[in-house]
């Protein structure tokens, strides 16, 4: 029996997601870009940042850069509440704070599932991996390339 079930895993390869909600926006990244979720705690802002960086935090005596996606991908604001969660991005030696409305949590992924970016789609497409479409009434999950989007943002942010 347990041949078969590892011809049928490796059939079927898997990713696995850390997946919430900003704003109108599902979300998810790859888990191994997540190293922990916090509460949003008291941020302070710095003068001269892009707007989508709304400050620092410090956080196991590192200071965080706290970016929220939704003006970053130019889809809103996020509003900081105490419902509010950060989780811990990580890509390469950069390592940022990053806005949360709910945490939907870990979802494996069939690869097979994931489905291109849209064509023609607006500025934010550039930074998606993939799109799931999400079964019943769900909403579909826009997967993020978080490496891409997070050394866009620190260019960004060293431009200015």
């Amino acid at each position: 029996m347990a041949p078969e079930r590892a011809v049928a895993t490796q059939a079927r390869p898997e990713q696995e997601f850390f997946c919430f909600r900003v704003g109108d926006l599902r979300l998810g990244v790859p888990s191994e870009n997540v190293l922990e979720v916090l509460r949003a705690g008291l941020l302070t802002p710095l003068p001269r940042t892009p707007s989508f960086v709304m400050g620092v935090t410090g956080h196991r005596g590192v200071v965080l850069p706290v970016v929220d996606l939704l003006r970053f991908l130019s889809k809103g604001e996020a509003r900081i509440g105490p419902r509010t969660r950060l989780f811990v991005g990580v890509s390469g030696s950069f390592v940022a704070g990053v806005v949360a409305d709910t945490v939907l949590g870990l979802r494996r992924i069939p690869v097979s599932e994931i489905l291109p970016p849209p064509l023609g789609g607006d500025a934010a497409a550039e930074h998606l991996l993939g799109v799931v479409q999400a079964s019943g009434t769900q909403e579909a999950i826009n997967l993020l390339n978080f490496t891409k989007l997070l050394q866009t943002a620190r260019q960004r942010a060293v431009a200015r």
